[in-house]
């Protein structure tokens, strides 16, 4: 694989981590959102997938594929004066889980350091083979 390649490869690595760091940065902030509405549902959680697709140069890239949200069940808490109570007193919680959340930025964060250094490294190399050639 030529060097543009691996640079093409690794942007598009960057670009799908900065997406998922996005959507979890959304799960975060909404993990104590509840509806106002009584008995209706609050904020669900959502999760992004990938698909790894081809470059028109022939470099390997990850991509997008879809966005959807978490089935999980959600947990209720007795709350009668809540507003979005139903009529037993309860009112429905986020499926969302604070630390997983936090454990998956970190490992979206690391992946997109990942990919800078190996744009960095791809860089080093071409600038020394322009040295060389000179």
């Amino acid at each position: 694989m030529d060097l543009e390649k691996t640079m093409i490869t690794s942007a598009s690595g960057m670009r799908s981590q900065s997406a998922r760091m996005r959507i979890i940065a959304e799960n975060i902030a909404n993990a104590h959102s509840t509806s106002m509405t009584p008995g209706a549902d609050p904020y669900r959680r959502k999760i992004m997938t990938f698909q790894q697709t081809m470059h028109a140069s022939g470099a390997p890239t990850v991509e997008i594929d879809k966005i959807t949200t978490d089935q999980k069940p959600f947990e209720k808490n007795y709350d009668p004066g809540n507003p979005g109570a139903d009529g037993s007193g309860y009112v429905k919680l986020p499926n969302v889980n604070p630390l997983i959340e936090m454990v998956d930025m970190k490992e979206a964060q690391r992946s997109y350091e990942a990919n800078v250094t190996v744009i960095e490294n791809a860089k080093a190399m071409m600038s020394r083979t322009v040295d060389l050639l000179r």
